[in-house]
């Protein structure tokens, strides 16, 4: 890649790494509703998810960059299906007296990242953008996906430390936090799906 391409690179690396998505209004729930050090323990499971798939993205786009793309419309569905579970469950969570840890724990931010369709299609994209057409050293791949880090687990980790800071405000109105993350997490199915 051209340096001269780096800057747009970056540039789109934050903007969408930094917008709601599945993955981030996920980690702000979690850390809205069981604060931190429980939403560290999720976003474990979205760091390993997000390397298992951008490494498996990175390798694909490699040997196969236009093997791909028969296979996004069935991400889309199954992302967008895990989504509207995320969003059921959450919507669900019971307000008072819950410890409920299989909606926020390791296994479920690593599910959360191997169906993020966003972050994958968003890899794809920047490998067909910023890398198939200037390189064809795996390096290259690999060093393309460190940056990606910046878009997803940093991202993500940024939300969890917003939705802390923020959960003092929110503590007695969680039922309606609850249900404007249920809402943006089902949007965010729709926009999978449909767009």
């Amino acid at each position: 890649m051209p340096l001269r391409l780096l800057s747009t690179l970056l540039l789109y690396i934050l903007v969408v790494g930094y917008t709601p998505g599945p993955a981030n209004l996920y980690a702000l729930s979690c850390s809205l509703r069981y604060g931190r050090p429980k939403a560290l323990k999720m976003w474990r499971g979205l760091l390993v998810g997000f390397v298992c798939v951008v490494s498996v993205v990175a390798l694909l786009s490699y040997h196969l960059d236009t093997a791909i793309k028969p296979y996004v419309l069935w991400l889309r569905v199954i992302g967008a299906a895990y989504i509207l579970w995320l969003a059921w469950r959450i919507y669900h969570t019971p307000l008072e007296g819950d410890d409920d840890r299989t909606i926020c724990n390791f296994w479920s931010g690593f599910i959360m990242q191997l169906t993020n369709v966003k972050m994958i299609i968003f890899e794809v994209t920047v490998y067909s953008i910023y890398v198939i057409p200037y390189s064809d050293r795996l390096g290259d791949y690999y060093l393309t996906a460190a940056l990606l880090l910046l878009a997803g687990p940093i991202a993500n980790l940024a939300w969890i430390f917003v939705g802390g800071y923020l959960r003092r405000f929110f503590i007695n109105k969680m039922k309606w936090v609850n249900v404007i993350m249920a809402l943006l997490l089902a949007g965010c199915a729709f926009i999978i799906l449909f767009q």
